[in-house]
């Protein structure tokens, strides 16, 4: 059994039948959609964000309807976002897989994807469930606020870290934070018990991206060697931002330099890398990402003990012991 099969274990028979719900929600009688739809399904990945949804609910009272209508909400809104992501990103493959713009090109991907969101409204319009839709559309209304953000931001490389916190806490965390915060909901939860799930999955998330952040500079990855995918992409990460807050001046600016125009040189991108290794970035962003990790884990004391919240500490371990 894998770990995130024994994490699932005090849901696992929800997770069975949200999967039946979650396809059933996206079917359509125009037929290349249905097709999209399906090809979708087939190829979903960890679901991650529902097992949030189902745990927190089951932590706070028990799995209700309510609770399936969240994690269909929260699961097709999501698959929008990425769907609109890899249009905006010019991505080809995801998850291994052929993306939808890649197979369909950009149009239908874009229609795919609002059709996905238009599904996601009416499953929780359908069932009154104002509240769950109210914590949602605020996550999602936050994503895409964020990436503007980033691409505000990252246009001179030079933002600090109470920024970077902004924009992955949009980007990022505000999704799992809602999932968690939809799943208490769900069970008629108190506003106190609603707004601690939320913060739990706020820094389960920002602890999330910044394990992502160290696998650029190949920690924790099961190769253990860096990639530098987002030195050559421009994302500013936590130790890139650690490394060039704390560099002399001509560093500095010898750094920033390469990021801007050298991206395609390997030589040029690994004398980044190395750079960042020698700031104390590396460190720095670990500690950091503990930080985030026991503040989570602390959000659920009010919580009663029990399987569900058992999974829910170990799904954040998995967070930050995962290997890519």
């Amino acid at each position: 059994m894998s770990a995130l099969d024994k994490i699932m274990t005090p849901v696992k028979t929800e997770m069975k039948g949200f999967e039946t719900t979650f396809r059933e929600s996206m079917k359509s009688r125009v037929a290349l959609l249905d097709k999209i739809m399906h090809y979708i399904v087939k190829r979903k990945g960890k679901q991650m964000r529902p097992m949030f949804v189902f745990l927190s609910a089951k932590m706070a009272g028990g799995v209700t309807d309510s609770t399936y209508t969240a994690a269909s909400l929260i699961e097709l809104l999501h698959t929008a976002t990425l769907v609109h992501d890899d249009v905006v990103d010019v991505s080809y493959e995801r998850r291994g897989f052929f993306s939808i713009n890649a197979l369909w090109k950009n149009k239908i991907a874009v229609l795919a994807g609002d059709y996905l969101l238009s599904r996601g409204l009416l499953v929780a319009l359908d069932n009154d469930e104002f509240a769950i839709l109210k914590i949602v559309a605020n996550a999602v209304k936050e994503m895409s606020e964020g990436e503007l953000l980033q691409m505000e931001k990252t246009r001179n490389l030079n933002f600090d870290e109470s920024i970077y916190y902004e924009i992955i806490q949009q980007k990022t965390a505000s999704l799992i934070a809602s999932c968690c915060a939809a799943g208490v909901s769900s069970t008629g939860g108190t506003d106190e018990m609603i707004e601690n799930a939320r913060l739990f999955g706020n820094d389960v998330g920002i602890a999330f991206q910044l394990k992502d952040d160290l696998f650029d500079f190949g920690e924790g990855t099961k190769i253990g060697k860096p990639t530098g995918i987002d030195i050559k992409e421009k994302k500013m990460t936590l130790p890139m931002i650690f490394a060039l807050n704390n560099a002399p001046k001509s560093d500095r600016k010898r750094m920033i330099n390469i990021i801007k125009n050298k991206g395609d040189d390997s030589k040029k991108v690994n004398e980044v890398i190395e750079y960042v290794l020698q700031s104390g970035g590396i460190e720095h962003t670990k500690s950091k990402m503990m930080e985030y990790t026991e503040s989570a884990k602390s959000r659920l004391n009010q919580f009663p003990d029990g399987e569900a919240k058992e999974s829910l500490i170990a799904l954040v371990d998995y967070t930050i012991n995962r290997e890519k």
